[in-house]
């Protein structure tokens, strides 16, 4: 198994690598400083002339129907979509690994049991479940968004850690430590979870995508990030009324999930290979 740092240098060197870590770096970095200089993305100036202008130097993606500039809600819209993707995928990978270090190193009935809940989950569409709990309240806030996808996410990563651990257990390392008395905390933080760290910072990258397109496809039907937040979700949905006359109004933030998600997976695929060569 390779290391972090070699890996994280193997997948800057291979060049989907490179372009994905660099397209979201621009990303994030646009997100958190551009909104300073940009115009109050609910600001709507003049609703009737203004409304549905054309990409233009005053406004470079032009303009929605309620005259609001639409590159400060795309970049603002990046804001939210990071952050829940960020997070939600953060929380999941946490609840994974916890599950799955615990059913790996204890086994027997603890393992058998986790497992079944683990595949019982697994068995139900995360859409629709994610549909079914948003239904119920479709005024979410953005904190509850981020804990209602995060805890619905974590199944795959606990598989994960749990495949890495069963073998893991077995390393030379991992028994002397048991031989020599050490604590099984000590042996679940000390020696399995840090060589667990690169499978889960590859589940992780491809997740963050997975997740932003699940946001947006939520925020588009209309149960995920509400207005006046932006959304790109949010957005393409307020601009399809105008594909015809106005298509930018759901273009760019179209194009800025494809953009995103693309990075991610590009960049995940390319710290898969790096920490498993062999399966290049």
């Amino acid at each position: 198994m390779t290391s972090r740092g070699d890996a994280l240098r193997r997948a800057w060197r291979d060049r989907r690598g490179r372009a994905g870590l660099l397209v979201l770096g621009f990303v994030t970095a646009t997100a958190l400083l551009a909104p300073a200089f940009l115009p109050d993305p609910a600001e709507q100036p003049d609703p009737v002339s203004g409304a549905n202008r054309p990409p233009s130097a005053a406004h470079p993606f032009g303009t929605d129907p309620l005259s609001r500039d639409v590159f400060s809600r795309v970049v603002s819209g990046a804001r939210v979509s990071l952050a829940v993707g960020v997070l939600a995928v953060g929380l999941s990978i946490t609840l994974g690994a916890a599950i799955g270090l615990v059913a790996g190193y204890l086994g027997g009935a603890v393992d058998a049991a986790l497992m079944r809940l683990v595949d019982a989950a697994l068995a139900i569409p995360r859409l629709f479940l994610l549909l079914l709990l948003l239904a119920a309240d479709w005024r979410v806030p953005v904190a509850a968004l981020i804990l209602i996808i995060g805890t619905t996410g974590w199944f795959y990563a606990a598989r994960l850690v749990r495949g890495e651990v069963l073998r893991l257990r077995e390393e030379f390392y991992v028994t002397a430590a048991e031989a020599l008395g050490a604590r099984r905390s000590r042996i679940i933080f000390r020696h399995l979870l840090p060589n667990t760290l690169g499978p889960l910072l590859v589940a992780a990258t491809l997740g963050v995508g997975d997740v932003i397109l699940l946001e947006a496809g939520l925020s588009f039907l209309g149960l995920g990030i509400q207005p006046p937040t932006p959304s790109w979700g949010g957005m393409i949905l307020d601009g399809k009324p105008f594909l015809a006359t106005a298509p930018w109004v759901g273009l760019f933030p179209g194009l800025a999930i494809v953009v995103t998600v693309l990075s991610a997976n590009l960049l995940g695929d390319a710290l898969r290979d790096a920490v498993d060569p062999r399966g290049a």
